[in-house]
């Protein structure tokens, strides 16, 4: 009985895929290839890219004061860990038409990494307590 529960177990592991920890520590570093477009933090602004406070749980194309594409404004997308996890890898597979020209970032941990490092940031760039 307790094999067939172990085997049971470690089918559960290997069908569910592997979990991917988020640090934010790498995060942060992984930040640098986002920050020629992008801010974030007490005093961020929009710049190439809008700020990027409280984006996690943000609708698309609703930062204020950004001029944001057609295709942005009207993807219909919220930026939750999931659609951010397949944005950042491919941008302009997911939003076709978006300004954001930036080839993506393939390695999925490093993408993980970076979304629980813009998780840290409210709306008004405080962080997370």
């Amino acid at each position: 009985m307790h094999r067939s529960a172990t085997i049971a177990a470690a089918l559960c592991c290997a069908v569910s895929g592997p979990v991917l920890a988020q640090d934010v520590a790498v995060g942060e570093k992984q930040f640098i290839v986002c920050r020629a477009c992008h801010q974030i933090g007490p005093n961020a602004k929009n710049a190439v890219g809008p700020a990027l406070n409280g984006v996690v749980g943000r609708k698309a194309g609703t930062y204020p004061g950004y001029n944001y594409s057609e295709a942005n404004k009207n993807s219909g997308l919220t930026w939750d860990e999931e659609t951010l996890q397949k944005y950042l890898a491919n941008p302009q597979g997911v939003v076709k038409g978006t300004k954001m020209i930036f080839p993506g970032i393939k390695d999925p941990q490093k993408v993980n990494d970076l979304i629980a490092y813009l998780k840290q940031f409210k709306p008004d760039g405080s962080k997370v307590e």
